[in-house]
């Protein structure tokens, strides 16, 4: 398996949802950029806090602790924190490899 590849294990009931879920973040990651570079802490803390609840809804557990980490950036106005999460969330999505049982 290549190095940094993040493997998620999925319910097969949920396979037809995916690509949506994943379209989703893709656009989700330019909203929250935007948002950072306006310095819309309250939007910011919103996403993040919506990340919170559909990573561990779709078992992506890494979404809901990035989303809660650019919450709490948001609520603290970290900048340069909450910059470095949605580095890491894009990084996530590129390398994210979801398996079906």
């Amino acid at each position: 398996m290549t190095k940094n590849i993040h493997t998620v294990v999925i319910a097969k009931d949920l396979a037809d949802l995916i690509p949506v879920f994943f379209r989703n973040r893709q656009k989700e990651v330019e909203t929250l950029r935007s948002a950072l570079a306006a310095g819309e802490f309250e939007q910011l803390r919103q996403l993040g806090h919506r990340m919170k609840g559909v990573g561990n809804s779709y078992g992506f557990a890494a979404i809901s602790e990035i989303g809660k980490r650019v919450e709490d950036g948001a609520r603290a106005a970290d900048r340069a924190g909450i910059n470095a999460c949605l580095g890491e969330y894009a990084n996530y999505l590129s390398k994210v490899q979801v398996v079906y049982e």
